[in-house]
């Protein structure tokens, strides 16, 4: 009696390999089809793009579905197949429709169209993850449907994640040649004055089927000749493994300078998280090219054997370092998307530097333990992806939440406080938190926080800084100003001159014009005639400081402007608010040409240099 498998395994191989390229090809054809049509959709802003909770569940399909199809038709049985392609399909469409309700407040999609106040298109940064997410998991189903195991054997999964990648970079490669040599032929028509082709290839009806076809041939390609790719792939990795080496030596002689250098240095980086992470990101990556699929260890020249177990041991303290430096900066600032993104990243990395320094511990073999530690840290990334993703461990739920606490806290005031930061940083939450903040009626700084948000509401990009409402009234003009030395005053005419009527006021310290603009005012009598002048300088790091003095009409005029008083200058600015200071005369007089007067200012090396102090 012969069963449906004995029939399969009957059929000659040549025609179940033409039936997998037919299916594979039609398959990427029909993905650039459907993918032209959403475009168009997209374009003219015709349905279902005019339902982008339905429009983002479909680009997200056919952007993934096809592709792992494609890659996994011809190696996993029918049934689970169509399974996992079901649970991809399940995971985009919830990922693209929690990704379009927290960022409806944004007006633009990827190519720039306007969509009114909704957004059609998920968001860059979740396609991208969810890139790395899926071929994670597509690894590690392929391994298991190779094995026909839940858990694959490690070679399996090695196998299969090099293969993957691999076959992803050259399929990339390949669609980018093939369109060099497309406008190569349409660059050569237009010598003799064609341009068929050059008109052909900006139609967006051909570019996109033609691409998505093209990499899925090259898909095929690949996968039909497995010997190519593993020769690739073994190059490559002998190739990495002989740079674990060198990359150790940077590292541990790094870790070794610590103690010496101190850490100060590295955190005056502000990017030390960053950049420790991805020291890391290259360790485990020349550790694994080294190791491969753990049946190598005994062919492994000893520097490489000596290395990659010295290169296990020092992630856990680069680990510990990074760790340490986002712990000071969420102390200092709290929690913002990108730190929560980090932590992530470290949650990560925390998981191979413990399991890779337990590998290194092992005597008796040669970092067995890498592969169980590998599929482990393989699940807890796809777990991390889809909380960071999802409302569970959202970064901008989170970081909108601890902002918001650390305001009613009292541990950054409503003037220091980051607006812009709730509005394109925080998502959904952080648009309906300036909306609380806007109607808000309790605290101290009820008003500045209602005006503030309504004007951050406003703003269409983070670019565009918020344009404060004009001063109406000298309270609000003396509220803006800090007097220095700290008992004085400034003079009542001052506070009550209008100053929105002289020519060129735009020079003027904005505080003068606008509400809510801070500024430093400095009572000096800067020529020796006994009367006091008034130096005012905004406290942002722009515009010099403009000196203002008594007419003789008793109104207040501008009559001259100081460079040089660097809001980044704290010990000049201190000396400056104490009174610390001398009047000096000047090294050269002024030139007078043609009732102008000309200054000669100090050479560069002679005036003052600070550090740049701003957080």
């Amino acid at each position: 009696m012969h069963t449906a498998a004995d029939e399969e395994h009957s059929i000659p191989r040549s025609i179940v390999t033409d039936r997998v390229a037919r299916l594979r090809l039609l398959v990427g054809l029909l993905q650039g089809i459907v993918l032209y049509f959403l475009y168009l959709s997209l374009k003219n802003a015709t349905w279902p793009v005019t339902s982008p909770y339905l429009f983002a569940p479909l680009l997200l399909i056919f952007l993934f579905v096809p592709v792992l199809f494609i890659s996994g038709f011809g190696h996993l049985e029918t049934r689970r197949m169509w399974l996992w392609m079901l649970t991809v399909a399940i995971i985009v469409s919830v990922l693209g429709v929690y990704d379009i309700w927290r960022q409806g407040f944004l007006d633009r999609n990827w190519f720039g169209v306007a969509q009114g106040m909704s957004r059609a298109t998920p968001s860059g940064l979740m396609v991208c993850f969810a890139a790395i997410g899926f071929y994670i998991a597509h690894a590690l189903v392929l391994a298991a449907g190779v094995d026909k195991r839940r858990i694959a054997r490690y070679p399996s999964y090695f196998e299969l994640a090099w293969k993957l990648i691999i076959q992803i970079t050259f399929s990339i490669l390949f669609v980018g040649v093939l369109w060099l040599i497309l406008w190569l032929g349409a660059t050569l028509f237009m010598l003799v004055k064609l341009d068929f082709l050059s008109a052909l290839l900006r139609r967006s009806w051909f570019f996109i089927p033609v691409t998505a076809f093209a990499f899925s041939t090259a898909l095929h390609i690949t996968d039909v000749r497995p010997g190519i790719v593993r020769g690739i792939r073994s190059l490559l990795l002998v190739l990495m493994s002989w740079l674990l080496p060198i990359t150790t030596l940077i590292v541990g002689g790094f870790l070794l300078s610590l103690p010496f250098a101190g850490l100060e240095p590295l955190w005056a980086t502000r990017h030390a998280t960053s950049v420790l992470l991805g020291a890391m990101v290259v360790l485990v990556l020349l550790i694994n090219a080294t190791f491969q699929g753990g049946e190598v260890g005994a062919d492994v020249a000893r520097v490489l054997r000596g290395s990659a177990r010295l290169a296990c041991i020092l992630l856990l303290p680069i680990a510990l370092i990074a760790i340490y430096s986002l712990t000071l900066r969420v102390q200092q600032y709290g929690w913002t998307t990108d730190r929560i993104i980090a932590a992530a990243c470290l949650l990560v990395a925390a998981c191979y530097a413990c399991g890779y320094l337990w590998a290194a511990m092992e005597r008796r073999t040669w970092l067995e333990r890498i592969a169980p530690i590998n599929v482990l840290t393989a699940f807890v990334v796809l777990a991390v992806l889809l909380a960071l993703f999802t409302p569970i461990a959202d970064p901008a739920r989170l970081s909108v939440a601890d902002q918001l606490s650390r305001l009613g806290a009292g541990k950054v005031n409503a003037g220091q406080f980051d607006f812009d930061y709730l509005r394109f940083e925080g998502a959904r939450y952080g648009n309906d938190a300036l909306q609380k903040l806007k109607s808000t009626r309790t605290g101290v700084d009820a008003a500045l926080l209602n005006k503030r948000a309504e004007a951050t509401l406003l703003k269409k990009n983070k670019w565009v800084r918020a344009t404060p409402l004009p001063l109406t009234d000298a309270t609000a003009r003396a509220a803006n100003i800090t007097v220095w030395p700290a008992n004085q005053v400034l003079p009542a005419t001052f506070i009550h001159q209008s100053w929105s009527g002289f020519e060129k006021n735009y020079m003027f310290p904005q505080c003068l014009l606008l509400q809510d603009s801070k500024c430093n005012a400095y009572l000096i009598d800067l020529n020796a005639d006994g009367k006091t002048e008034i130096l005012i300088k905004n406290i942002e790091n722009y515009r010099p400081a403009v000196v203002f003095v008594l007419a003789a009409d008793g109104k207040w005029q501008p009559g001259g402007m100081i460079n040089g008083i660097n809001s980044n200058c704290k010990d000049l600015l201190q000396a400056l608010a104490e009174g610390s200071y001398t009047l000096v005369t000047p090294p050269f007089k002024e030139l007078q040409i043609a009732g102008r007067r000309l200054h000669t200012e100090p050479w560069p090396s002679d005036q003052l240099k600070c550090e740049n102090t701003k957080k």
